[in-house]
């Protein structure tokens, strides 16, 4: 009874020290931190306590904490110590909530662009809250399938988490310091998500890296990304939201995309993973019903990775993209790559096309970049992709590209997929532009390694177009610039 009662009141004591500093121990109700006890209750508990006196700290001290989903509230700080390891449970133990539903509207996204609550970390609705320290989420029994549907697991039991954390129609987050490994179908996903910070945060996943899905008013710095299976910075504005809503205002700057086999970021031996879909990549889209407006990508840098993905496909608006001081090693598929299309993936009623407009992309220096395809600026007809940029930009190519390749009829984006490696070798090795309005190239540099007899630049339908300082070799009896249809070029 006595050994009861001094229990109760180290309990009390404790819990009355939190009040007082504001920080709530995991420990303190019912965290073991021993890799074996499912410690998400006592998690949960803390985070209860902690929003019931107006917020504070949710620290977890070292130790490895088994873990089914954490509920993130108002005023939360998550807190992971060095030295402390969320490790996410198995499905087996069933310890992740239900997916929500969905509410009957129809769903224009995959299940995990939808559906936020069988995550291991997640936030739907909350204010100030974060996710910081030096410690380590290990999403070891998170799928990486996309398995939901109408608010079931389709494949799967109830139980299973597919996300490392998913945050909705939140305000003032901040993820900062913390390492992701192995983040199940994405390793962040924040979706409607205004006024957001995300700093110094490493990520070493098998599925996408960190998604930003109808979000404004977000900066995302010094962080490392790889991603050798998906991709690794993508913004989305999808219809999530059951409305289209535009992502804008984000800003992303001192950033590190690899494409390693997952986990040699981590321990440091970077080994290449061979490629069978894609791997890295900044990317808008492919979900784009909203669109993108005021988007600043700086001072980054890519290796084994593919390079930078521009894709407005689903009825949204694409303006005012800024890409500049980025270097490329070792890129696969493509390093510049800006499109539209007539996908549609949206509602019925939705009739605008999809447009793109005033894009600059500068200083960028690329090597061993795939002999499939070069960069790539291509709208659709009709409705071209107007005010291009491209200048003081240097790409090394595989080469080795046929000489009639020039005459290829190159596919139309239409409904298809916007992934270049389904279209193949494009006619050019160096520009392919076709259904453009206003592009203006200069102080650019092509080179290639092995022989390539497709022209260095491919202009198709391009009207108001400007070349200028265009440095690129090309063999004996082909033409430096192709021009076809009407299109219209000051050089």
């Amino acid at each position: 009874m006595k050994r009861t009662t001094a229990t109760f009141l180290m309990i009390l004591g404790a819990t009355l020290g939190a009040w007082a500093d504001g920080v709530y121990n995991v420990r303190d109700y019912g965290a073991m931190g021993d890799g074996q006890t499912l410690d998400s209750p006592a998690i949960n508990a803390a985070i209860t306590a902690a929003e019931r006196n107006g917020g504070g700290q949710v620290l977890l001290p070292a130790g490895t904490y088994l873990s089914g989903s954490i509920r993130l509230k108002s005023n939360i700080d998550l807190h992971l110590a060095a030295g402390c390891t969320i490790l996410a449970a198995p499905a087996s133990m069933k310890a992740y909530d239900e997916s929500e539903s969905f509410g009957g509207f129809p769903e224009y996204q995959d299940g995990g662009h939808t559906y936020f609550h069988n995550s291991l970390i997640w936030a739907e609705g909350q204010t100030n809250v974060s996710i910081t320290g030096h410690g380590m989420i290990d999403c070891k029994g998170l799928t990486k399938k996309d398995t939901e549907k109408a608010g079931q697991l389709q494949g799967g039991s109830i139980g299973t988490g597919d996300k490392a954390i998913a945050l909705k129609l939140c305000r003032q987050v901040t993820i900062r310091d913390i390492t992701i490994y192995r983040g199940g179908h994405f390793a962040i996903i924040m979706t409607g998500c205004d006024l957001s910070t995300i700093d110094n945060v490493t990520i070493d996943t098998n599925r996408d890296g960190f998604d930003i899905d109808c979000c404004k008013y977000m900066t995302v710095t010094n962080c490392r990304i790889n991603t050798p299976s998906d991709d690794a910075l993508v913004l989305k504005s999808s219809y999530a939201l059951k409305k289209p809503v535009t992502t804008e205002h984000i800003a992303v700057t001192n950033c590190n995309i690899t494409g390693f086999k997952c986990g040699t970021l981590l321990d440091g031996t970077y080994v290449p993973e061979p490629v069978g879909w894609v791997c890295g990549r900044f990317k808008l889209g492919t979900e784009s019903n909203g669109g993108y407006r005021n988007i600043a990508l700086t001072n980054c840098t890519f290796m084994y990775s593919s390079g930078l993905a521009f894709e407005e496909v689903d009825q949204g608006r694409m303006e005012n993209i800024v890409v500049s001081n980025i270097t490329m090693s070792h890129v696969h598929h493509y390093p510049i790559y800006i499109t539209t299309g007539c996908r549609n993936r949206g509602p019925k009623e939705v009739t605008q096309p999809s447009s793109a407009r005033d894009i600059q992309i500068s200083n960028v220096v690329a090597d061993d970049c795939d002999s499939l395809c070069s960069i790539i600026v291509t709208g659709m007809p009709g409705e071209p992709l107007r005010n291009v940029w491209l200048s003081n930009i240097r790409l090394q190519f595989e080469g080795g590209g046929a000489r009639e390749l020039v005459n290829k009829d190159y596919r139309e984006q239409g409904t298809n997929y916007p992934e270049p490696r389904f279209a193949g070798q494009t006619p050019a090795y160096g520009l392919y532009a076709r259904h453009v309005e206003g592009l203006h190239v200069s102080d650019v540099t092509f080179r290639y390694r092995r022989p390539d007899f497709r022209p260095a630049v491919v202009l198709d339908d391009v009207r108001d177009a400007t070349l200028r300082h265009i440095d690129a070799p090309t063999e004996e009896g082909v033409r430096q610039v192709v021009t076809f249809r009407s299109s219209d070029i000051k050089m």
